[in-house]
Formats: C-alpha cells, structure tokens, sequence
C-alpha cells in the first residue's frame, strides 16, 4: 500500500527518544517535562470519589458547567476579567488538544501563522496539517526577546494567526507588558487571532507577573487563551486543559472540538471543579518552582554549564560550549549515555535546526533528583 503521508518530515519527538534513552541507560530525566513528585493527594481523592460514585459516562460537549463556572471565577480573581463561562470556556483534552483545535477550526488552506522559534513542537505540523504556512521568526539566545519592528516584517494580508507562549517553553522567556502593548498595535484593527499559549501562567518568577492576553482589552476580542490542568495541578497524565475565547471564536473551535474529542474525562472534571474551590492550591505554584529552579541552579554551581534566565516555565536553558562544540543533539545523547542526565537539545525546536549549543533541563523534579543530577553534571 502506498501511503501519502500529510507530515512527511515528521518522525518520533525529541522527547520520546530522549526518554526511552533516559531509561535504556539508567538516567535522571531532565529531558521531557513533567514531574516526579506526586499530585495533590486530596485531588486524587476527590476524582476517585466522583469514579465511584458512578460519574463515568460522557460529560456535557463544552464541559461540566460547574467547572468552566469555577475557571471563569479563576479568571476574574487572577486578571480582574469577567469572562462568560457558558459561551467562552470550553474544556479540552489537555492544552495540544486545545491549541490543534484552534488551528483546525480557523485557519485555511494558503493562511499564514506566525510562530516564534524556538518553539513548541506541536505548532508548525499542527499548521501543516490544515493547509497553513508557517512563518517562523527566529529569537536569538541568550535573551531571546522580539524585536517587534522586525517582526512586523512578516505581517502579509494572508497573516491569519500569530501563536504567543507566555512563559514560553522551552526558553523560560515571558512577556512583558511592553510585549503586550506592541502585539496590540501590531493587530489592532485587524483580523489576525491570538493564539496564546499560557499553560504556565502560574510559573512566573522573581517578582513579574504573568501577562496573560486576557488582560488586553485590545487583544481579548481577537484571541484564544489556552492553559493547561496537568501543568498547574502536577498531572500532565491527566490531559485535561481549557481554552478560553469570546462567543464567536468559541462557536467556530466548538464545531471542530466536538468532532475531535467531543468530550473530556468526566471524574477528572468533576474532582477539579471542587480543587478549584480553593485558590491556594494554584496561587503558590510560583515560590513552589522557584524553589525548584534554585535548587537546580545551585546543584549545578561550580559545572562548566552556563544557565540562562529562566523568568518562568519549569524550564531552565544551560550552554554547554565551554565543555564541547559538538552538535546538541549529539551532546544530548553523548551526556545520557556516558553521564547519566537526560536533557533536550534546544535546536530541535528551530526549523532551521539552528545550534547555540544550548540544552534544556526541566526542573519539575524532586529535590534529591535535581541534587543528584547537579551532582553528574558537575562532574563533566
């Protein structure tokens, strides 16, 4: 049989050969992101309560009502917005699931989406996929921040979409207000959506805020804010996330979202909606990870790795050039196999493979595992 493949480029992702590499070789995990450490044990017993209470079968196509009531007063508690929990929340089987949604759903044959590299792996097949065309504009290490009078370079009367992630994986790098005001003059009027991806909205350090798109009124009534549960609530097994958008975005992502997944867990749902109750449970998140981050910052103090600014994510960025010149994906695999550290090579999130000989570390780890992996690597 002769397959016409839609992504022939693609093969296995960078963090399924990473990890399988981690394990084939006995490793700590650094490489793909998610944590070691167990999820609230209090939401675990509220989603096993609703499983044995018989909340098995489908839950309502948008969500269980209670639960986009209790996002919608998330939101408002955290950005000061008022947002529509029955036309502009819509649950989803995880944030990629939300994100290809929003691709499917608005953007057409020839349509161009900018995406800013290095980025998520999901977005350019996902573009692909419905016909799109990839514009990447590339950010430069270390501070990888946008020059927006560059960017605006890329603006063409096919621009349909502009994906943002703030923080953004895999540099740590998040949006400040000023980001925010120039995207805002650089759409305004205009019919381009908002893609934002803020499924770390929660891990922002050292004293910033997170700029979530929601807080622009000028960019609100363009965009779909996506966020994830499994991020916030440490259960990225779980795949259960949310977008936010206003009624008429969301009436075209709900076309496709029903015909996708149509819905998503119920039990998990359920138990959520009452986590949700208390906002303590998501409010600490970013004392919680900065501990993290400087306890892996401080494992690896006197190593030959240079750490870059992580402002947020649990993501920290290393260069490695004064300890090799050798390619990062080569580096990655050397570092597995003969020391014992998975980490992820920042090249594979550029098109263009671009190498600066930078690696990423996800910190989202116990603190004895980030200790014993601070240990491996300063012995490189």
């Amino acid at each position: 049989m002769i397959v016409s493949s839609k992504l022939p480029g693609v093969g296995t992702t960078i963090f399924t050969v990473m990890s399988a590499l981690a394990q084939e070789h006995g490793a700590i995990n650094l490489a793909q992101g998610f944590p070691d450490f167990a999820s609230s044990q209090r939401l675990n017993e509220l989603v096993a309560h609703y499983m044995r209470q018989g909340y098995n079968q489908y839950a309502p196509m948008a969500g269980l009502p209670l639960l986009r009531q209790r996002i919608a007063e998330k939101i408002d508690g955290l950005y000061g917005v008022k947002i529509d929990p029955v036309q502009e929340v819509t649950i989803t089987a995880g944030a990629t699931q939300g994100i290809f949604t929003a691709i499917g759903a608005l953007v057409n044959p020839g349509d161009e989406v900018i995406i800013f590299e290095p980025a998520y792996d999901s977005y350019r097949p996902s573009i692909e996929l419905f016909g799109g065309v990839t514009k990447s504009f590339e950010l430069n290490a270390p501070d990888y921040s946008i020059d927006w009078n560059q960017l605006r370079r890329l603006i063409s009367m096919k621009t349909r979409m502009i994906i943002i992630n703030t923080p953004q994986n895999p540099t740590g790098k998040i949006f400040k207000p000023a980001d925010m005001q120039a995207l805002e003059k650089l759409v305004g009027g205009s019919d381009i959506i908002i893609l934002s991806d803020e499924v770390y909205e929660h891990l922002v350090y050292d004293g910033h805020e997170h700029e979530s798109i929601l807080r622009y009124p000028g960019l609100r009534d363009q965009a779909i804010a996506v966020y994830s549960f499994g991020k916030t609530f440490h259960t990225t097994g779980w795949k259960v996330g949310y977008c936010i958008a206003p009624p008429n975005l969301t009436a075209e992502f709900r076309k496709v979202h029903q015909f996708n997944v149509f819905s998503v867990n119920t039990p998990v749902q359920y138990g959520l909606a009452d986590f949700l109750e208390d906002p303590h449970e998501y409010l600490g998140l970013g004392t919680f990870f900065t501990h993290k981050r400087d306890i892996f910052l401080d494992a690896i103090e006197g190593s030959r790795f240079r750490p870059l600014l992580s402002e947020g994510s649990y993501f920290q960025l290393c260069d490695y050039s004064q300890i090799s010149a050798e390619p990062d994906v080569d580096f990655c695999r050397r570092l597995t196999q003969d020391y014992g550290v998975a980490a992820i090579p920042l090249s594979v999130f550029y098109h263009s493979k671009r190498d600066d000989k930078i690696i990423r570390f996800c910190f989202a780890k116990k603190e004895e595992t980030l200790e014993l992996a601070g240990q491996r690597l300063r012995e490189i």
